[in-house]
This record gives C-alpha cells, sequence and structure tokens, in this order.
C-alpha cells in the first residue's frame, strides 16, 4: 500500500519541520529522479516511483542521522501508517548489497532487526531504482554518482564495503540504462550544472 502523492509530500514536510536539514531537499530530488527515469521505463509507475523516493529518508523525522536507526524508524513508521511498500523502501535503500552487507553479528535492537528483514528480501526495480538514485541527488540538485559518492564519504569517511557497494550502484545505473535506452543523467535537470558545485559537507547545527 502507498499514501498518495499529496498525503507523501505532507508528510516529508512535517518531517523535515520536526528535523531540519538539507536531507528533506534530498529525499526531494531522490523522487523526481526516480520519477523520471520511472518515466523511460515501460514496467515502471512514474508516481509509484516518485512516492518511495521522497519517503525513502523518513525515518530521520525522529532527528536521528545514522544508517541503522533512521532505516528502522522509517520503515516503523511506514508500517504504522499501513505502507508497506515505502516501507520496504525504507529498509532497502541503504543496504546496496543486501544480504552480502551482513557478514558480522548485529548487536543493537535496530541492526538485528534490519538483518533479519534484508536476509529475507528479494529486491525489486523499485528498490533498485531508489538505491540508484540515492547516488545521484543532493539537496542542492543532481550530480553524477562519483560526486555523490565523494560528497558522502567527506562526511562520513570511508566504510567498510563502500568500493562493494559503489561498484554495485554502478551495475544499477547500466541495467536501468538498458532499460531506459539512453543515459540516466539525460532525465536529471541542470546535472550538468550541478555537478560543479561543491559546497561544503552540512554538519548538524549545535545547540547551546
Amino acid at each position: 500500500m502507498l499514501p498518495s502523492i499529496i498525503e507523501a509530500e505532507k508528510e516529508l514536510k512535517i518531517a523535515g519541520e520536526l528535523n531540519p536539514g538539507p536531507w528533506e531537499k534530498h529525499s526531494l530530488n531522490v523522487g523526481i529522479a526516480a520519477r523520471n527515469i520511472a518515466e523511460k521505463i515501460p514496467d515502471l509507475d512514474e508516481d509509484k516511483a516518485y512516492i518511495v523516493g521522497i519517503l525513502h529518508d523518513i525515518g530521520r523525522r525522529a532527528g536521528i542521522v545514522n544508517i541503522p536507526k533512521h532505516v528502522y524508524e522509517g520503515y516503523s513508521f511506514c508500517m504504522e501508517k499501513g505502507w508497506d511498500e515505502v516501507a520496504k523502501i525504507c529498509m532497502t535503500h541503504s543496504y546496496v548489497l543486501m544480504q552480502e552487507e551482513f557478514d558480522y553479528e548485529p548487536i543493537t535492537k535496530e541492526e538485528i532487526e534490519i538483518k533479519k528483514y534484508i536476509l529475507n528480501c528479494q529486491t525489486d526495480d523499485y528498490d533498485l531504482l531508489i538505491q540508484l538514485c540515492d547516488s545521484l541527488a543532493t539537496d542542492y540538485g543532481f550530480v553524477i554518482i562519483e560526486k555523490r559518492f565523494v560528497d558522502v564519504t567527506r562526511r562520513y569517511g570511508i566504510l567498510e564495503k563502500y568500493i562493494e557497494g559503489w561498484n554495485k550502484t554502478f551495475e544499477i545505473k547500466e541495467y536501468f540504462e538498458a532499460k531506459m535506452g539512453c543515459s540516466i543523467y539525460d532525465v536529471l535537470p541542470d546535472i550538468e550544472k550541478t555537478t560543479l558545485l561543491s559546497p561544503p559537507p552540512w554538519k548538524p547545527p549545535v545547540n547551546v
């Protein structure tokens, strides 16, 4: 089940007010990228792509920034709403390698539940699409994948399995380009301009 576009946009706006930051505009741009790519692929629904795209990071409404917590919070929030299709995207979007991500035993409640879910999850084209678009969208627009990888690394550092994840993302890019019959960059507005921008990494405000 999915919310309507109006409902999804409303929830994103509320979430942005609860936890202000560039993640809200990033989420909106993920949705736009997903919709634009889906429009070129007959067996994908562009409205669904947009909805799951703008809500993929909705767990950040809780003011949580690390990957497992915002993933689990987003999943829980959407399941409470009955939005199981969005909840799945909340779970899968940060784990491009899926089952291969979990070659360790997690200790936090969130990671234990995420691992259990991912190990029993089969990705579809919407999961792959949002994983891809997450690597194409910043808060200030659209960028080539390499630029987005640098952007994320500047904020979080190089984490284990990053390179494997990057290679998988390029595979997903090629998969969708074969379906589209063109480059993904052809459908991302002003990417030639925004890719050249280099704003400093965002840092959360310090409470005083």
